[in-house]
C-alpha cells in the first residue's frame, strides 16, 4: 500500500483542485440554483472558499474508501487531513490580509492550492506513519459528515461574522 499511497494522494490533489475549480463557477453557471448551493460557492467568502476544498476532499475519500478497505486508520486519516486543509485557508487568507490589506484573486487562488496539496502532503505522511492509530474509525466517518452537514446549513442560515461574509459585496450567504 505505502507505493501506492503517494499516487492516490496526488490523484487526490487532482481531483480537489479540479473540482474545487468548478464548484467555485458552478452555482452561477446553473443560473443561481438552489439545490447547488450547498456544494458550491455561493459568494467569495472565506467560509465558501472552504466549501470548495471539502466537497472535493470527501467524494475522492469515498470513492479512495474502496480501495483502502483493509487499512484500519482511513477515515481518521481523511479527517485530519480534511481538516488541516480547512483550517489552511483561513489561516493562510487573514494572515496575509492582515500583513498586506488586500485581497488579491491570484493569491486567494495560490492559498485554495496550497491548502489542498498541503492538505494531501499530510494525508500522505499518516498514511505512511507507523505510528499513527485510529481508534474510532466510525466517529472520523460521523465527524466529516458532520461537517458537510454545517456546509449545507450554514448555506442557508449563513451566521452572520466575518469568517461568512463577501469581502466584494458585504453580504452573508445567499
Amino acid at each position: 500500500m505505502k507505493r501506492s499511497v503517494g499516487l492516490w494522494q496526488l490523484m487526490g490533489f487532482g481531483v480537489a483542485s479540479l473540482g474545487g475549480t468548478l464548484l467555485h463557477f458552478l452555482y452561477d453557471w446553473l443560473g443561481k440554483a438552489v439545490w447547488i448551493a450547498p456544494f458550491s460557492g455561493v459568494n467569495e467568502s472565506t467560509w465558501e472558499h472552504m466549501k470548495l476544498l471539502f466537497w472535493p476532499m470527501l467524494i475522492f475519500a469515498i470513492v479512495q474508501s474502496f480501495f483502502f478497505k483493509d487499512c484500519s486508520v482511513f477515515w481518521c486519516v481523511k479527517l485530519r487531513g480534511t481538516l488541516f486543509g480547512l483550517l489552511l485557508i483561513p489561516i493562510l487568507f487573514y494572515t496575509y490580509n492582515g500583513i498586506i490589506g488586500k485581497s488579491p484573486d491570484w493569491l486567494n487562488i495560490v492559498i485554495f492550492f496550497i491548502s489542498t496539496a498541503l492538505a494531501y502532503l499530510y494525508e500522505a505522511r499518516l498514511f505512511n506513519s507507523q505510528r499513527f492509530s485510529c481508534k474510532r474509525p466510525k466517529l472520523a466517518k460521523i465527524m466529516l459528515f458532520a461537517i458537510g452537514a454545517l456546509f449545507v446549513v450554514f448555506t442557508f442560515a449563513t451566521p452572520e461574522i466575518n469568517l461568512f461574509k463577501d469581502p466584494l459585496t458585504g453580504a452573508f450567504g445567499i
